[in-house]
């Protein structure tokens, strides 16, 4: 009974995560349009607008576009953090070969991108851009991946959120070590003692989600001014939330619940109008034949699926994990492509990278055309794996 309470909650979250995905790629269009239209200097303005105050040395003022990567984006990461952490305690990730895969599958997904970038741009003035590639943006992915509905296995949904969510903290540890100019040990100080209290809570049995909540924006205040992405906060909170594996409904589904609709409704549309502003420009198309653009274009297409796969079918040769249930290898193949979905952390990383607007241009143009080709691929891809074979079998797939 409470297996099927825990897949009802995430068909749930996979059906409004198909309506939003269609929202999603509608605001991609309408950012493109935007900022190729005489209505992108007012539009940029409300970006650049500032909201919020200071009060002594509390400073809550941000501009409009970081409230909404740095803020709304905490609460989407909060909500795939609920989503994996009931996974893991009562889903396709309780067994610990589940869950180490998408680990590993991450790891091959950072560093053979990393490699072929260094390999195009080694010695050139892009070089320090060799972070660029090596992000999964996990918005899109999931967006792509819920509008296959049922014609691939859940568990590779969940593996791809959770494979996204470790790239994506991964991404956020290399950010803060190779760049960030500085980590303020305070405000992590601050950060750890909140979570330790978070965790208390969670120990002592507090189900009402009042005492998570509250330290939970308090959290992401000094995970903010630490230096590191504030969207780790969302993910941190959401491993503190207690569930459980009876037919009572959890805080955690509770919360699950109350947020996903918003999320993928509200949320992801309001993010992409926001970070899809890419203006066309003049030397944006010629640059994609550049060491930075090969780089970046191969970094995520080639990189990551040739990561991906390879380091999860090592992991599972070596019996350190095992495939998705009902997935098999092409599925994995699959997955990569679409984890060539770069776009939101790695266009943050190409304007950490570079000072010279026109590199920032070349490497935004770059990754978008990346993300539009390993989606579009990989959606094409996944969605002919549902039609009926004849002469394979999945016993020979799965002896690869």
């Amino acid at each position: 009974m409470a297996r099927e309470i825990n897949l009802k909650a995430f068909k749930d979250f996979l059906r409004s995560g198909q309506i939003g995905g269609i929202l999603l790629l509608v605001s991609v269009v309408i950012s493109l349009s935007i900022a190729n239209s005489p209505l992108y200097e007012s539009f940029a303005s409300i970006l650049h607008h500032q909201l919020g105050f200071v009060f002594r040395s509390v400073n809550l003022q941000y501009s409009t576009e970081i409230w909404i990567n740095d803020g709304l984006m905490a609460i989407f990461f909060l909500l795939v953090g609920l989503e994996i952490k009931r996974e893991i305690v009562e889903g396709e990730l309780s067994s610990i070969k589940q869950a180490a895969m998408p680990v590993f599958a991450a790891l091959g997904g950072m560093l053979f991108p990393a490699a072929i970038y260094a390999m195009f741009n080694q010695g050139t003035e892009t070089a320090a851009g060799w972070g660029i590639p090596m992000a999964t943006d996990i918005a899109f992915a999931l967006a792509i991946i819920s509008m296959l509905g049922d014609k691939v296995p859940s568990s590779l949904k969940i593996f791809l959120a959770a494979l996204a969510i470790v790239d994506d903290l991964g991404a956020i540890v290399v950010i803060a070590v190779f760049y960030t100019n500085e980590l303020h040990t305070d405000q992590l100080l601050y950060s750890a003692g909140i979570m330790a209290l978070l965790v208390a809570f969670n120990k002592l049995g507090v189900k009402n989600l009042l005492f998570y909540l509250i330290p939970g924006i308090f959290l992401w205040y000094f995970v903010h001014h630490s230096g590191i992405h504030a969207t780790i906060a969302g993910v941190l909170l959401a491993f503190t939330i207690p569930t459980n594996m009876s037919d009572e409904e959890s805080p955690l589904e509770k919360l699950e619940h109350s947020l996903t609709k918003p999320v993928n409704f509200l949320i992801m549309p309001i993010f992409a109008l926001a970070n899809t502003l890419i203006r066309f420009e003049s030397g944006m198309v010629e640059g994609l034949a550049s060491s930075l653009g090969m780089g970046i274009i191969f970094g995520l297409i080639v990189g990551k699926t040739l990561g991906i796969f390879a380091f999860s079918w090592l992991s599972v040769k070596l019996k350190w994990s095992g495939l998705p249930s009902g997935a098999r290898w092409t599925h994995i193949a699959g997955v990569g492509l679409l984890g060539g979905i770069g776009f939101t952390m790695s266009i943050f990383i190409s304007l950490l990278s570079f000072d010279d607007v026109l590199l920032q241009s070349e490497a935004k143009f770059s990754i978008l055309t990346a993300s539009i080709l390993a989606g579009s691929l990989g959606f094409v891809y996944l969605k002919s794996l549902s039609k009926p074979k004849v002469t394979t079998s999945d016993n020979k797939e799965e002896a690869f």
